[in-house]
């Protein structure tokens, strides 16, 4: 019994007419890769997805893929130079070199802002100087900057300003004075220079370990600091002080003299040296050698406004 259909070699009616239908309605929806592959084949279906776009996209590169990073600009370091034109400097600063790469289309001030990366510098503690000093607002090509330029850079950290010492001239001076202090006046050598002369023939007796009022009569037979001859008048009733010498007497108002210094003349401390001191400083003492010990406090007292009458 013949089986119902169409038949053999003859297709069934309509097969023709799916196929059309298939092939008219492809286009209102794409086909995905599996359904093109079933439809037309596996060559016709890559083809097919590769043309709407339905293949897989290619992975992309591992990070750590050297080729991914190919493109990075080693001007990263000078400060975001990626694709910018770089240029090398040597930046010395403190006897120290530093190679940077750095974009020559950067201003002065840029370059300052590198340099305090590089160093701690300040930019407002910087001078930066290539063939002068470099202007903030001009780029590194405005300037003529080329590559392998040496950029001088001069300029103090603060901790390098809080650092500073004494210059060493005045921490010499302030040894000296020190040493000065703790070293006998009568030994150092502007004294020695008058007290090597000796005691002078004419000078007024001494009374060790006694103290008496001024005498009535000026006190002479005395060296200045110049070795010369000196003798003290003290003018009471002229609240004055006469300090007299061969060539001139020069007479003082007792306020005007600021202090009385003294010292007893070592091997000799039954008499002293004496200063008078007539100005802001010690540049101003005038200076009086053998002077007899027991009238050093009255003297003192009279020029210092302690004086009495006895």
């Amino acid at each position: 019994m013949a089986a119902a259909g169409a038949p053999d070699g003859m297709e069934e009616p309509g097969m023709d007419t799916e196929a059309e239908t298939v092939a008219t309605e492809a286009p209102a929806r794409p086909l995905n890769c599996l359904e093109a592959e079933v439809a037309a084949g596996a060559a016709a279906a890559e083809e097919s997805c590769a043309a709407r776009g339905s293949l897989q996209p290619a992975p992309a590169q591992p990070p750590g893929d050297p080729a991914a990073q190919a493109s990075v600009s080693n001007g990263e370091d000078a400060g975001g130079g990626v694709g910018k034109e770089l240029v090398d400097l040597k930046i010395i600063w403190n006897k120290t070199k530093h190679d940077v790469k750095f974009p020559l289309d950067s201003t002065g001030s840029e370059l300052k802002q590198k340099i305090h990366s590089i160093t701690g510098l300040p930019p407002a503690m910087q001078k930066v100087m290539y063939k002068g000093l470099v202007p903030e607002d001009k780029t590194l090509r405005e300037i003529k900057v080329t590559s392998g330029a040496k950029i001088m850079v001069v300029g103090s950290t603060i901790n390098d300003v809080l650092a500073v010492n004494t210059p060493k001239d005045a921490a010499q001076q302030d040894a000296k004075a020190e040493e000065n202090k703790k070293e006998p006046l009568c030994r150092q050598k502007q004294h020695r220079k008058v007290l090597d002369k000796g005691k002078p023939e004419d000078v007024m007796p001494s009374v060790k370990g006694a103290q008496e009022r001024l005498p009535t009569v000026p006190l002479s037979g005395m060296y200045n600091k110049s070795g010369g001859k000196v003798r003290l008048t003290f003018k009471l009733e002229q609240d004055q002080l006469w300090i007299g010498t061969k060539e001139r007497t020069e007479k003082l108002p007792m306020g005007s003299i600021k202090n009385v210094v003294s010292e007893p003349i070592e091997g000799h401390e039954d008499y002293h040296m004496m200063a008078f001191q007539l100005g802001p400083t010690e540049a101003s003492y005038y200076w009086v050698y053998w002077v007899p010990t027991q009238y050093v406090d009255a003297i003192k007292d009279t020029v210092l406004g302690k004086w009495q009458y006895f």
